[in-house]
């Protein structure tokens, strides 16, 4: 089992994420307390009412992520989730591929479909297309990576023969992010992994309705994934991605004995990281709290 944790640079409180030396501060604890990955969000413009409601800021996550590599050497990079209708494939491409170059091949490309009706109005991209155009996406985002020419007609751009490089060896991982049937069928598909998440009451209809409910549901559909994928003919390396429910006692002795045991129970049906949000009333709390997951949960599972 490995980790993914958020690292809260979204967070506009002045002077505690947004600077170079937070950054380093907070990249640098994950790295000591053994963290496998951090993971930023995308919300380019989102809406204003779901942001003062239950929502949350977010930094370009490729811009954000340059930083935290540069202060880092080991510590993986997650965009968890980059929406891709939201841009041009091959702006993501290249992106996503400076990223990967530059940090020795740390980045893990988390990628979803999108829900926000009024972020996808805000970016000039229809959002009853947003399946087609992440299917779309999917596919030329793999032959961009590839090396050599392209040549694909796009419902939004036309490419006769143009080369996007560099070529990433390795390529970034691409993990596909919800819980619906068609969220399975991408993945098994065009997939590294996959990334679901809970159904939560905050969350928007159309998230609670295909967000996961229960560990048996989970394994359930880990199951349908792992099937599809070896009726394509897909064998490689493949990685699900959720965490457990169970609360965390940050700060106390023995406070992770709970979560431990889902922990397990998740790796039993296939769950290979786990994905965690720890409090950060401040920096300092968080960079503690980092640390205390560190000794309470990773050097326990290991």
């Amino acid at each position: 089992m490995k980790f993914t944790m958020a690292i809260p640079l979204g967070d506009i409180t002045p002077g505690e994420y947004q600077t170079p030396d937070a950054i380093r501060d907070m990249s640098v604890a994950l790295e000591t307390a053994g963290i496998d990955a951090c993971y930023l969000t995308d919300h380019p413009a989102p809406d204003a009412g779901w942001l003062h409601a239950n929502g949350h800021d977010a930094l370009d996550p490729f811009s954000a992520f340059a930083f935290v590599a540069a202060a880092t050497t080991r510590l993986r990079l997650h965009t968890n989730i980059v929406v891709m209708a939201y841009r041009n494939p091959f702006l993501t491409a290249k992106s996503a591929v400076t990223v990967q170059v530059l940090s020795g091949g740390r980045l893990i490309l988390g990628v979803g479909a999108g829900y926000q009706k009024g972020e996808f109005d805000a970016l000039g991209v229809d959002f009853h297309k947003r399946g087609k155009l992440f299917d779309e996406a999917l596919e030329v985002i793999r032959l961009a990576w590839a090396g050599g020419s392209v040549e694909y007609r796009g419902t939004n751009f036309s490419a006769v023969g143009n080369q996007p490089r560099p070529a990433p060896h390795p390529a970034p991982p691409i993990w596909i992010g919800g819980g619906s049937d068609k969220a399975v069928e991408r993945a098994a598909r065009w997939g590294d992994g996959w990334s679901p998440f809970y159904s939560a009451p905050t969350m928007s209809q159309l998230n609670r309705d295909t967000g996961i409910h229960t560990i048996e549901q989970l394994g359930e559909k880990i199951t349908k994934l792992q099937a599809l994928r070896q009726e394509l003919g897909k064998s490689g390396p493949f990685d699900v991605a959720i965490g457990p429910r169970a609360r965390l006692h940050y700060g106390h002795l023995g406070g992770g004995k709970n979560y431990l045991e889902e922990l397990r129970q998740l790796a039993d049906i296939g769950v290979t990281w786990a994905m965690v949000d720890p409090p950060h009333p401040s920096r300092e709390d968080y960079i503690e709290n980092v640390r205390w997951f560190g000794d309470e949960v990773v050097a326990k599972l290991r």
